[in-house]
């Protein structure tokens, strides 16, 4: 059982990371630039793989929680991957919901100037590939 909670704390954060990469930093900028795709079909496909990705973030986090949980590692270990979760906690419940109201007034047919609540959900994102780096290193040692 340690073994696999080994390679899980490890291992998880890089999958978690790559997908934050894919998502966030490639998919979600570039769907606005594809041919036919209005703002308001960006955003209809942004919420829905946004959600996704949310659902998949909380479970890796609780799979890594658990497995450190498992492990009792060092105060590194726990540190990175509280960073991690915290800033996982702090787009979920602070972030996105003003994000999701205004995409609601937007599909709406409002017209709405750019959003800053963009600019902190980036610098989240930025903060948890940090993070997620990090524990990958510290787990791995």
């Amino acid at each position: 059982m340690e073994t696999v909670a080994q390679h899980v704390l490890w291992f998880v954060p890089m999958l978690w990371a790559g997908m934050v990469l894919a998502i966030s930093f490639l998919e979600a900028p570039l769907k606005f630039r594809a041919p036919g795709i209005t703002t308001v079909l960006g955003l209809g496909i942004g919420r829905v793989v946004f959600a996704a990705l949310e659902r998949v973030q909380l479970v890796l986090a609780v799979l890594l929680l658990a497995a450190a949980a498992v492990l009792g590692p060092g105060a590194a270990v726990w540190a990175w991957l509280g960073f991690a979760v915290a800033l996982l906690a702090v787009q979920v419940f602070v972030i996105r919901p003003p994000l999701a109201r205004r995409s609601d007034r937007v599909l709406a047919g409002a017209e709405l100037p750019r959003s800053h609540a963009h600019y902190w959900y980036i610098g989240a994102e930025v903060l948890k590939l940090v993070a997620l780096f990090g524990l990958a290193i510290v787990a791995a040692a």
